[in-house]
C-alpha cells in the first residue's frame, strides 16, 4: 500500500543577512524541500525570520507557524526544520514548544539531527538542545568577558557620556577605545550642583533655579529631580568609573578609580551622600503608626510646636485631638483647642480631593512618572548603544574580511574561522540588543484615556472614605508632610510631583470644649 502524502510546513530562520553559505535561508529551504521530496511530505506552507534571534520565541514567522499549528483545522502535520537550534536556542523554550505541537498532533523534525519517538531519542534530543543552549549563553559569557575586560583597564563602554563629559576616542592597536574627558561648561553645572547641596538646598529648589537660568539639562531638555539625583550618585566625577552594577549574570561589579578627570573630590561626594541619606524619609515612632487617628505624626500645635495626639473619652464615645503641652500640663499652659477628631479629619480629607485628586492633576502625575522612569532607564539606554556600537564595529570587520575574500588577497580557508567567529559574535550583540529593548519598552506608561483617568480619580476618592485606616494613613502621609494648627485654622503643607511644597489653609475646625464624637 503506497504511503499516504503527509501536509508539512518548513521553517528557516538566520539571524543576520551573512550567514555561512549552508546556513542561508536559501541553502535551508533548498535541504528542506529536497527532505521533503524524498519523504513523500507535500509542503503546504512556508515561514522564514530573517536576522532574527532563537533565543527568543518573539519572531513573526515563528507566532505565526505556532498558532496555525494550535488551530483545529491546521494546514499541516509536520514541520521541518533545518536543525533544532533554528528553531530555539533556549532549552526551555524548545521543550514548551514541541510539547505543545505533540500535544495538538505536529511533530517537529530535524533534518540534519536523529529523532527517534524513544526514550533513548528523546534524551538524545534533550542533550542536543542542551548543546544548542551551552553555546549560546557561552556566546553571552564571551561577550560579557570582553567587555568586562576593557572596562578593567579603564575604557568608557556606555555610548553617552556623563553630564560634565565627552568622549574621546583614541587607537589601541587594532582596536578603537574610548576615555572620558571633562566638558568645562557642563562641569561647571555639577560643581554648583554639589555646592548647593552642601549649602543645604534641595532639589526641588535646585531643579527650580537651574530651570529658572535656562541651563540645558543633559537631555536638552528641562532639570528633574531624577536626573539631578543620577549626577549626585556617579561616582565617575571623582574619577571613578563603575561598570557592571546590576550585572544579570550575578558578576560583582567593576571599579577602577583615577579612570577619568576628577570634577570633585572624593570629600565632597562623600560628604554629598552623607547629606542626601540624612534628608530621607524618618521612621515613624511605633506609637505614631498604630494610632486609631488619621492624622497623628503629622499635626502640631502652631502656639507651642508640640504634636497633637488623640483622646478617647467616656469609653470612646468621644473623641478629639489635642496640643501635647496642654494634654500633659494642663489648662493654661498652652491656648490650644480641643478639635473634634472626625470632622477635623473629612476637613483635611475633603481638602486633598479638591486640590490633589483632580484628573489635572493625575494626568500631570501619569507624565511625571514616564519621565521618571525613562530617565531611570539610562542604564538600559547606555548598554543599547554600547551594544549597537559594537554591532556597527562588527559589521565593519566583518566588510574588510569579505571585501579581501572577493579580491582574492587572503585566501577563504585563511578566514573562515575569523569570519564564523565575529558572526557569531554578531548574532549575540543582536539578541541583547533584542532583551534591552523589550526592557525598555517594558517600563514605559502609555497615558491613560480621559474616562480611564475619571475613574482613577474615583477609585482613589473612594479610598480616603471607605478604605482601612492604615490604608488612608499610608496615602495621606504620600502627600502631606505637616498640618499646623493655630486656633480654629489649619494649615496644609503637602507635596505636589509638579509643583513642589505647597501650603493650603483650612477654615474653621470644629472646637469642643470636652471633646466630641
Amino acid at each position: 500500500m503506497e504511503n499516504m502524502i503527509k501536509k508539512a510546513a518548513i521553517y528557516a530562520r538566520v539571524s543576520s543577512d551573512k550567514q555561512d553559505v549552508d546556513l542561508s535561508i536559501s541553502a535551508q529551504l533548498r535541504a528542506l524541500k529536497e527532505y521533503a521530496k524524498h519523504n513523500n511530505y507535500e509542503i503546504v506552507r512556508e515561514f522564514i525570520d530573517e536576522a532574527e534571534t532563537g533565543r527568543t520565541t518573539a519572531r513573526p514567522a515563528f507566532r505565526e507557524m505556532i498558532s496555525l499549528a494550535r488551530h483545529p483545522q491546521k494546514p499541516f502535520e509536520i514541520i521541518l526544520v533545518w536543525k533544532y537550534s533554528r528553531f530555539a536556542r533556549s532549552r526551555e523554550d524548545s521543550i514548551v514548544y514541541k510539547a505543545m505541537l505533540r500535544k495538538n498532533g505536529v511533530q517537529l523534525i530535524s533534518i540534519n539531527e536523529p529523532r527517534d519517538d524513544t526514550p533513548t531519542g528523546r534524551l538524545l534530543e534533550a542533550i542536543i538542545e542542551s548543546l544548542d543552549e551551552f553555546y549560546s549563553d557561552n556566546l553571552g559569557e564571551e561577550v560579557t568577558r570582553g567587555m568586562r575586560e576593557s572596562a578593567s583597564r579603564g575604557y568608557y563602554l556606555s555610548s553617552k557620556p556623563p553630564y560634565g563629559y565627552v568622549k574621546v576616542r583614541f587607537k589601541d592597536g587594532e582596536k578603537e577605545r574610548t576615555k572620558l574627558e571633562i566638558e568645562p561648561n557642563q562641569a561647571a553645572i555639577v560643581v554648583a550642583i554639589y555646592q548647593d547641596i552642601i549649602a543645604g538646598k534641595g532639589l526641588t529648589t535646585i531643579t527650580k533655579e537651574l530651570n529658572q537660568k535656562g541651563i540645558a539639562s543633559p537631555k536638552g531638555k528641562g532639570w528633574g529631580k531624577t536626573g539631578l539625583r543620577i549626577i549626585l550618585k556617579n561616582e565617575a566625577y571623582t574619577g571613578t568609573l563603575v561598570y557592571g552594577r546590576n550585572s544579570k549574570r550575578g558578576l560583582e561589579p567593576i571599579k577602577v578609580e583615577n579612570a577619568c578627570p576628577a570634577i570633585i573630590s572624593k570629600a565632597v561626594f562623600d560628604q554629598v551622600q552623607e547629606l542626601i541619606k540624612s534628608r530621607t524619609f524618618k521612621s515613624i515612632h511605633p506609637k505614631r503608626a498604630s494610632s486609631p487617628f488619621l492624622l497623628s505624626g503629622i499635626t502640631f500645635c502652631g502656639h507651642c510646636g508640640k504634636a497633637l495626639t488623640g483622646q478617647v473619652a467616656k469609653s470612646g464615645k468621644f473623641a478629639y485631638y489635642i496640643c501635647g503641652t496642654l494634654n500633659k500640663k494642663g489648662a493654661g499652659t498652652c491656648p490650644a483647642h480641643y478639635h473634634n477628631s472626625r470632622a477635623f479629619e473629612q476637613k483635611v480629607i475633603q481638602t486633598l480631593k479638591d486640590n490633589i485628586l483632580t484628573e489635572e492633576n493625575l494626568t500631570h502625575l501619569a507624565e511625571v512618572v514616564n519621565q521618571e522612569m525613562d530617565e531611570n532607564s539610562v542604564q538600559y539606554r547606555e548598554e543599547l548603544n554600547a551594544v549597537l556600537d559594537e554591532m556597527i564595529e562588527v559589521n565593519h570587520r566583518l566588510e574588510r574580511l569579505y571585501d579581501a575574500v572577493e579580491t582574492g588577497s587572503i585566501p577563504m580557508a585563511d578566514l573562515a574561522p575569523r569570519i564564523r567567529e565575529l558572526r557569531t559574535r554578531h548574532e549575540k550583540l543582536n539578541e541583547r540588543k533584542l532583551q534591552v529593548e523589550q526592557q525598555l519598552s517594558d517600563r514605559h506608561i502609555e497615558l491613560a484615556s480621559p474616562e480611564i483617568l475619571s475613574q482613577y480619580v474615583n477609585d482613589l476618592r473612594k479610598l480616603l472614605t471607605v478604605s482601612e485606616l492604615t490604608e488612608k494613613r499610608a496615602f495621606i502621609r504620600s502627600f502631606v508632610q505637616k498640618i499646623n494648627v493655630i486656633g480654629d485654622e489649619a494649615t496644609l503643607t503637602y507635596e505636589m510631583p509638579l509643583n513642589g511644597l505647597l501650603e493650603q489653609k483650612i477654615g474653621v475646625l470644629p472646637i469642643v470644649q470636652y471633646g466630641g464624637q
